[in-house]
């Protein structure tokens, strides 16, 4: 697989020289590659979101490089402003910056700023709402006399009406109700799919990015521990436990199971994967 975004050896301090010092990220290599899904796992504080807002360029790295398709982003200030084209990020309760009249003028904001015509702007527009599961009645309406979850919509489908090449989503489900979460993690699946945009998506819940992404990345104390695929990364499941990231119920269940002397594997995180484990268990005591 081909990088898109890289950082080599980053490191970034808050308030660097002062009393209230920090250091938030250290060392930090990470990739993430053209086309996948990835999950940036972490619990509060951990450096997750430093790390994201590193990958557009919103944070200047203390030490280290960010590279997007093998470039420095910080190499030129062009190439730092193209970046934030490329590399699209949205933010923790994006709705709290929808500011415009109209739905259709907040998810265009973006694409006039790239000083697109009107006609791509228009089709731009129309995409991003389908994909985010947004009716064309909607767009004259202002945001503000939406749902909670429509306004969300809204905030997601602007930044996707940039087209970036690698779309990050910081906690994109929080604060919504079991049916929203569902909503927006099945349009983050389809727009993925339709599109083979790489997305990363962080979290600190485990059960949800579990579900749809290719590879995890987990953040601790501003370093990454170790990396996987989703079975991989559930195998430190004590050690994610004791990072205060709480592993899926599932999961959990079979460590438990594991400690008291079962032999089977305890990596799942799946209903599915939970069945053939069972079955491959029992199977193996009947054999025997």
């Amino acid at each position: 697989m081909e990088a898109i975004l890289e950082t080599r050896k980053l490191s970034h301090i808050y308030s660097a020289g002062t009393p209230f010092q920090r250091t938030a990220l250290q060392d930090v290599d990470f990739t993430a590659y053209t086309g996948e899904y990835l999950g940036v796992i972490g619990h509060t504080g951990s450096g997750k979101s430093t790390l994201i807002q590193h990958l557009n360029g919103l944070l200047k790295p203390t030490a280290g490089q960010v590279l997007y398709q093998g470039t420095d982003i910080w190499s030129d200030p062009k190439v730092t402003h193209q970046t934030r084209f490329h590399v699209g990020l949205v933010f923790q309760y994006p709705e709290y910056q929808l500011f415009e009249e109209t739905v259709y003028k907040d998810i265009s904001f973006g694409p006039r700023n790239m000083g697109l015509d009107e006609g791509e702007v228009d089709r731009r527009v129309r995409r991003a709402a389908e994909f985010v599961g947004l009716e064309d009645k909607l767009l004259d309406q202002s945001p503000f006399e939406l749902s909670g979850g429509q306004k969300r919509r809204v905030a997601i489908a602007g930044v996707i009406a940039m087209e970036p090449s690698v779309l990050i989503l910081d906690e994109p489900t929080a604060g919504l109700d079991p049916v929203g979460v569902e909503a927006i993690l099945g349009n983050i699946r389809d727009y993925h799919a339709a599109t083979n945009a790489t997305v990363i998506m962080v979290s600190h819940s485990m059960e949800e990015v579990a579900r749809s992404v290719d590879r995890l990345v987990v953040v601790n104390d501003g370093t990454i521990p170790f990396s996987g695929v989703p079975r991989e990364v559930f195998r430190h499941g004590d050690e994610l436990e004791a990072m205060g990231l709480g592993v899926p119920q599932i999961t959990r269940v079979f460590l438990r199971l594991r400690a008291l002397g079962a032999d089977i594997d305890p990596s799942v995180y799946t209903v599915e994967q939970a069945r053939a484990a069972i079955l491959s268990a029992l199977g193996r005591k009947g054999a025997v």
